[in-house]
């Protein structure tokens, strides 16, 4: 469950940019950026580079999750960023991914589901990414 969890956060990361200032001076690449330079990353840009997650880095690969996040962006964790990295971490990070697991599972243990004929996929940037038109599921008791 959670290399589910972690690729659809790969594919559809939450935030649409993380916002950091520098500090002090420093180098990046070839750059040099001034104290007080704001930095906008966008994760989507960043879970959708093929230098770092290869050529299928469009397709739903859970099993790329299976030796964990080093392993998943060629030992280039801050590559992994649905919840920010470092200190900067969103402290509710945690509960967030335990909250979807237990509710997930107890979805799972009365029912199986299947996407409705209907559905439309067509995710959108507003505050966060979302469904435009929601997710129409079709539930099964089990």
């Amino acid at each position: 469950m959670n290399m589910i969890l972690e690729e659809s956060l790969r594919l559809y990361p939450p935030v649409i940019l993380v916002k950091r200032r520098v500090a002090r001076e420093v180098r990046l690449g070839n750059m040099t950026l001034p104290p007080s330079t704001e930095l906008y990353i966008s994760p989507l840009a960043v879970h959708h580079d093929p230098k770092i997650w290869g050529n299928d880095v469009h397709l739903f690969k859970p099993d790329r999750f299976e030796c964990g996040i080093a392993k998943a962006t060629n030992n280039t964790p801050a590559a992994f960023i649905p919840f920010g990295f470092g200190p900067r971490i969103c402290v509710g990070s945690n509960f967030a991914m335990a909250e979807a697991k237990i509710a997930l599972a107890m979805i799972l243990q009365r029912f199986k589901f299947k996407l409705s004929p209907n559905y439309v996929h067509s995710p959108i940037q507003v505050i966060m990414v979302k469904p435009q038109h929601g997710v129409q599921i079709i539930l099964e008791a089990i």
